[in-house]
């Protein structure tokens, strides 16, 4: 019977002793039972238990390894999931991501991963529709999710595919002003006064500065002006406005940061976020009379899940925010729930507001879009550049 070869062969070299542990680590033999050992070995009883608990322990080796290498694949097939949102939910999304992967992992036992990219929101959509692979969509307008599904991106039926229209929150726009309310602001009508700097979001790119136009316009209207006097408000208003911000959070740097204007309209939500950013007492929230309802739409998009195979995990993603604990979530960021029963529960942190919804009168966001915010629309012949 030829000899075993051997992973040592310059240790055989040195080595005569048949029985020596260094030939027996190294002999292929080894992975068989002992039956294929040295009939030295198995006469001798020493040796043959030292070969015995090699062979074991060489086992018991393979087998850790082989362990290893499966918990090693686990974490590389962890699936990754890319949410595209508007600028001012970065805070509780990273928030509710860490809810979400715990339960994820908790209800399938598989791990995910889950990267955030935030912009303005229209920026955010036109940066998916040129290619970016976000699986889901969540914004703060409807249009910007139209628009995807305009191309393609996003299914035609998007607001059908989860409950409330595909809007498991909401929030509202207020202002923001310096501590102590120098400028004495308190309703609408006081942002247009001479001296007043208005700072907004351009609605060209962001749904914050959208939903501030539409409730700036709609304020007339609740008091029972005309569309006609709404755009002479309005125009007044963007007269005051030194800057246009391309995102919420961009709008937040430029009024606390580079200390520009007196007012800044934003969405409810970022007065939390400005307190803990700069500290609290840096901003007064001035609630005005009435306010327009801004929903926080979500998508999948279908591009990009039919290429990862993502569907499901994108799914239960969006599923997920209509769960209590992502409802308690938003409201603790002071994002307004679907959910009426904790809602209720915030009551303190959502104080009372005239709230109107933008079928009201614009018949819808669609056709708000196409009057007021395409190329040539309302908003451009209210607006000049400076």
């Amino acid at each position: 019977m030829p000899s075993p070869s051997c992973i040592y062969p310059e240790r055989l070299m040195t080595t005569h002793d048949p029985y020596c542990p260094i030939r027996l680590v190294g002999c292929k033999s080894l992975a068989g039972d002992s039956a294929f050992a040295p009939a030295q070995t198995r006469a001798d009883p020493v040796h043959h238990f030292l070969f015995q608990l090699r062979t074991r322990m060489k086992k018991t080796l393979r087998y850790s390894l082989a362990v290893l290498a499966l918990a090693v694949s686990g974490i590389g097939s962890a699936q990754t999931l890319l949410n595209a949102s508007y600028d001012v939910a970065r805070e509780f999304y990273k928030d509710y991501n860490t809810a979400f992967i715990a339960h994820y992992k908790k209800t399938t036992g598989k791990d995910v991963k889950v990267d955030q990219a935030h912009a303005g929101s229209s920026a955010q959509a036109r940066a998916v529709n040129d290619g970016l692979d976000a699986d889901v969509v969540t914004m703060n307008t409807t249009t910007d999710i139209d628009f995807l599904a305009g191309t393609g991106v996003v299914a035609k039926d998007w607001a059908k595919r989860f409950p409330n229209n595909a809007s498991p929150t909401s929030s509202t726009m207020l202002f923001l002003t310096r501590n102590g309310n120098p400028k004495n602001i308190k309703d609408w009508d006081d942002l247009v006064k001479p001296g007043v700097q208005v700072i907004v979001v351009n609605p060209k790119t962001g749904g914050n500065g959208r939903m501030a136009y539409l409730a700036a316009w709609g304020s007339v209207r609740k008091k029972g002006g005309s569309d006609a006097q709404a755009a002479e408000f309005v125009g007044k208003l963007y007269k005051n406005v030194p800057v246009l911000a391309k995102g919420g959070r961009d709008a937040t740097t430029i009024f606390l940061q580079r200390n520009i204007g007196d007012v800044l309209i934003t969405f409810e939500s970022e007065v939390l976020s400005v307190d803990k950013e700069f500290g609290a007492g840096k901003v007064d929230a001035v609630y005005p009379s009435s306010s327009i309802v801004a929903e926080n739409p979500v998508a999948i998009v279908e591009r990009t899940v039919a290429k990862k195979g993502t569907g499901d995990l994108a799914k239960a993603y969006l599923d997920y925010l209509y769960s209590d604990e992502a409802q308690e979530i938003a409201a603790k960021h002071a994002i307004r729930p679907y959910s009426a029963a904790i809602l209720k529960k915030y009551a303190a942190t959502f104080k009372p507001i005239q709230l109107f919804k933008a079928e009201e009168y614009f018949g819808s966001f669609a056709q708000a879009q196409k009057v007021h915010f395409d190329d040539g629309g309302q908003f451009d012949k209210l607006y000049t550049v400076k």
